[in-house]
């Protein structure tokens, strides 16, 4: 059986705000931002390069989730170096890269409501990338 993880909830009090840092900080694509009744609102945004998504949402018991308390979501790069320095020159305060040894090495930053994240590069992974 194939499975395809394609979205993933971010929990967020300030729904512009953090559509903000992610499109303008981060680079991500806006997907969808609908609001199809006066209490729900969708917005859908993507990493450059990835198949799977980030929701921000209100009003969606579902995906309903204290603000700022995901850990880990990991974006992979290609050159770790690269992408800090275009994080930090975009006003993103991101952590000294942490070199693990065989070729993974990450830094963490975490967005304007505490989420946190994951910039990992793994040598093997980026190999052909171009």
């Amino acid at each position: 059986m194939e499975m395809k993880l394609e979205l993933v909830p971010v929990p967020v009090e300030d729904i512009d705000l953090a559509k903000a840092f992610y499109v303008h900080r981060l680079g991500f694509v806006q997907d969808v931002d609908v609001r199809p009744t006066e209490s729900v609102r969708v917005v859908q945004l993507t990493p450059p390069g990835s198949a799977c998504s980030i929701v921000l949402g209100a009003g969606l018991p579902l995906i309903a989730m204290e603000p700022g308390s995901i850990r880990g979501l990991h974006l992979v790069v290609k050159d770790i170096g690269e992408a800090r320095r275009s994080l930090i020159a975009k006003g993103v305060e991101i952590g000294e890269i942490d070199d693990q040894g065989g070729g993974v090495k990450y830094a963490f930053f975490s967005d304007p409501e505490g989420n946190s994240w994951t910039v990992q590069e793994m040598r093997w992974r980026s190999e052909g990338w171009s």
